[in-house]
């Protein structure tokens, strides 16, 4: 059977980093106290100018080059993101031009921090089809765009950054020892909207709006639904959770990874955090912390690797695969 391979991945991240401290010197807040209740000790903050779609950018040509394949082998780009360059056109088709790509389809996946788990779980589905053989999957955020710089309380929580997987279709015999995506669970809720959202919108208010959020719930929640996701992932494969290899969760809290480990008796050396260094990157969460652990040779080839994720909307959802 087709299976939707990863050939490379990348990222990038703005040259901007902002600690605790430079924050603390700004609001009435403390390293402290960010670090006791997130585990985030910086995050990086696009520049002036700097826009999602030149992140997507620095991230789809790294992944490019660590495939070796060049933009001309691409059949489709797909950008999960929340904060779109503009309303229109998708960011995606951005990155395809100025990847000097005139051909195949580019679009945008909105699921907020799940996104890039929706955008693989749509990128598998083409592969598998055949619609597709070659797709260039990005998740890539301005977060800080969206903040309330006021509001301490989710203003420090934030950070910028893209990442980025080729993903490639590969004959496997079907069972769960084929290389590529194994399965992919998608869920929402919602009814569950005013706990996380912005208070701003084309059709609503014509601006943007600010996040708000109901933090206590949202962390709830969050344990709940994702070790939901990753139980319903390990089960569609028949695979004990004892036998995956690295859980790659979305970056939101580390109290929220610490949980959810607790929860579903996980090895907690096996759950990749980076949410210390780039705080919550929404659809770049995943990709990022991904790219962290190939490139420091945790994560190898042959290894069972999940993905997982809960964004507003509630959204949230889980990938299995051999890496």
């Amino acid at each position: 059977m087709i299976r939707a391979r990863v050939i490379g991945a990348g990222a990038c991240l703005p040259s901007n980093v902002v600690t605790n401290d430079d924050l603390a010197k700004k609001m009435d807040t403390s390293d402290e106290w960010i670090q006791g209740r997130t585990g985030i000790k910086q995050r990086r903050i696009a520049l002036p100018g700097e826009k999602t779609s030149d992140l997507a950018l620095g991230a789809a040509r790294a992944a490019l080059t660590d495939a070796g394949i060049d933009a001309g082998e691409l059949d489709m780009i797909i950008c999960a993101t929340t904060t779109p360059d503009e309303s229109f056109p998708a960011t995606a088709t951005i990155v395809q031009a100025r990847l000097g790509m005139a051909h195949g389809a580019a679009f945008d996946v909105q699921a907020v921090c799940s996104g890039f788990i929706y955008g693989m779980a749509v990128a598998d589905s083409l592969i598998r089809t055949g619609a597709a053989r070659t797709i260039l999957l990005i998740g890539a955020e301005t977060m800080s765009r969206l903040l309330d710089w006021e509001d301490r309380t989710t203003c420090v929580l934030f950070g910028d950054g893209a990442g980025a997987v080729v993903l490639q279709a590969h004959i496997g015999l079907g069972t769960n020892a084929d290389q590529g995506i194994l399965n992919t669970r998608l869920f929402s809720d919602g009814r569950l909207h005013d706990m996380l959202y912005t208070d701003g919108g084309v059709s609503s208010t014509q601006t943007v709006g600010k996040l708000k959020m109901q933090g206590k719930e949202v962390f709830k929640h969050a344990v709940t639904n994702i070790a939901a996701a990753i139980a319903a992932s390990a089960a569609a494969s028949n695979i004990p959770l004892s036998e995956i290899d690295w859980f790659v969760p979305h970056q939101a809290n580390q109290r929220i990874l610490d949980g959810t480990a607790k929860k579903l008796s996980i090895d907690p050396a096996k759950v990749i955090s980076t949410v210390a260094l780039h705080g919550n990157t929404s659809a770049a969460s995943v990709p990022l912390a991904l790219v962290t652990a190939i490139k420091d040779g945790r994560i190898k080839r042959g290894n069972l690797v999940l993905l997982e994720a809960m964004g507003g909307g509630f959204t949230w959802g889980a990938a299995l695969l051999r890496w």
